[in-house]
């Protein structure tokens, strides 16, 4: 931080990003904060799953390889780093932050840990909760709860920066929050400053995701052209005590930043641009205005918000039964109809063999499998016929696969490759909880 600016970069936007570019900002990009969103709704429930079972961790399983990148230049030019790879058990993730950190031989090798979002005996305690998503009750759903996680906000993630820890991570904390938090630490704002907190709260909205805002995910051939994507750069913003910010990326990195790749960003996941709900604010994004001030530098004002909620949002993780595949490929004359058939076959045999499903899908890969049935396309020389069954019967979803399997010798012709998985199904409602009941803490642990 120099004066009355602090410049933070987004780090990754999601569980399985790259690293390099990450490596990039802190080597090249002036950071003061660097953060890696990496915490999809489903990864906390599979994490904690995982844990239960002895099959992982219960964080991030790329927190290691992340953090071996990234902390030498970090602590060499004083970046602070921020994640929420902790997922499901944030204190062991710490504690193997500070073993990376010792082993690396770095002087400071403390990690703040942020805990509390896990609520599940919270919410296990309010039965009558209705899920947003359906308005049934959360008792409908609990005993087959995995997880049960508050989205925790800015003020928790800087109280973890207040200990001075060089390394900050946590569990569920809501997406833009975690560039909110940095901001708010280094420039001494009052939470309840929602002029400043709503251009807050639009930085790391337009962080968050990474690489989209650099080009990645806009990026459409002849149409819309972005340079260099195999290098794509990571974004940055600097924020100043006023509340100006300005987005923007290492020079020389691949990818663009403008107005046109910000706006993207900025309605990504957004449902009411008037009224996009987080810990820390509701943000009012109809007042934006991006504006381009140099090549890859988007300023952006206007931003406005409304008080915070007194509620938090909780994701709730619950097993839902598991989902059987099989995929086949047919090529040549006549590929779609031979597949179509297969498909036809996929699901008398499975009714034959006395198996029920919640939902029995036959769909063909290049022809209707992200838009179904529509008249007049153009029929391709191959297709891929993908049939899903889901159900609550282990034995039912492997029976997919087998039948998919079968049609080799047992037609249609011309059938060949075959793929079968069964996976189990960790479906997400939330619930709104009171504030009161939610209570972060942080934990500061060493390398021994």
């Amino acid at each position: 931080m120099t004066g009355d600016k602090v410049r933070i970069g987004s780090g990754a936007g999601f569980a399985g990003d790259r690293w390099e570019p990450a490596v990039e900002l802190v080597e090249r990009g002036g950071l003061d904060y660097i953060a890696f969103e990496c915490l999809a709704e489903r990864t906390i429930a599979r994490e904690t799953l995982a844990l239960r079972r002895g099959q992982g961790s219960g964080y991030n399983p790329q927190l290691e390889d992340r953090m071996r990148a990234v902390l030498p230049a970090a602590a060499e030019r004083g970046v602070r780093v921020l994640s929420n790879m902790g997922a499901a058990d944030p204190l062991a993730a710490g504690r193997k932050t500070a073993e990376i950190a010792a082993a690396l031989g770095l002087a400071d090798r403390r990690c703040a840990v942020l805990l509390g979002d896990d609520v599940q005996g919270a919410v296990a305690a309010r039965p009558d909760l209705p899920l947003m998503e359906t308005g049934a009750p959360l008792e409908s759903i609990l005993p087959r709860m995995a997880s049960a996680n508050a989205y925790l906000g800015a003020d928790a993630v800087a109280a973890a920066l207040d200990t001075g820890a060089p390394v900050v991570v946590t569990g569920r904390v809501a997406d833009p929050s975690l560039f909110v938090g940095p901001i708010i630490h280094a420039l001494g704002w009052g939470y309840d400053d929602y002029v400043r907190l709503a251009q807050a709260t639009a930085t790391g909205h337009l962080l968050e995701c990474a690489g989209q805002v650099t080009g990645g995910y806009f990026a459409d051939p002849g149409v819309k052209d972005v340079p260099g994507l195999a290098r794509l750069g990571f974004p940055f913003a600097d924020v100043t005590d006023a509340g100006t910010v300005t987005i923007g990326k290492c020079d020389g990195s691949g990818g663009r930043i403008d107005a046109a790749t910000c706006t993207e960003q900025l309605l990504y996941e957004v449902d009411d641009p008037a009224a996009y709900v987080t810990p820390d604010c509701v943000l009012d994004m109809t007042g934006i205005a991006l504006r381009e001030t140099g090549a890859d530098r988007v300023a952006v004002s206007g931003a406005r918000a409304q008080p915070r909620t007194d509620t938090h949002k909780v994701s709730i993780g619950y097993f839902d039964g598991y989902l059987g595949e099989g995929l086949l490929s047919y090529g040549g004359p006549n590929a779609v109809a031979r597949a179509r058939l297969a498909g036809e076959i996929v699901a008398e045999r499975l009714r034959l063999r006395g198996f029920a499903y919640d939902a029995l899908d036959a769909r063909l890969i290049g022809i209707d499998s992200l838009h179904g049935p529509g008249a007049g396309r153009p029929e391709p020389y191959e297709v891929r016929l993908r049939v899903t069954g889901r159900t609550q019967d282990r034995k039912a979803a492997e029976a997919v696969g087998f039948e998919v399997a079968a049609l080799y010798t047992n037609g249609p012709a011309g059938g060949a490759g075959d793929a079968a998985s069964v996976r189990e199904i960790l479906a997400v409602q939330s619930v709104l909880l009171p504030r009161d009941l939610v209570t972060p803490r942080v934990e500061v642990v060493d390398a021994g």
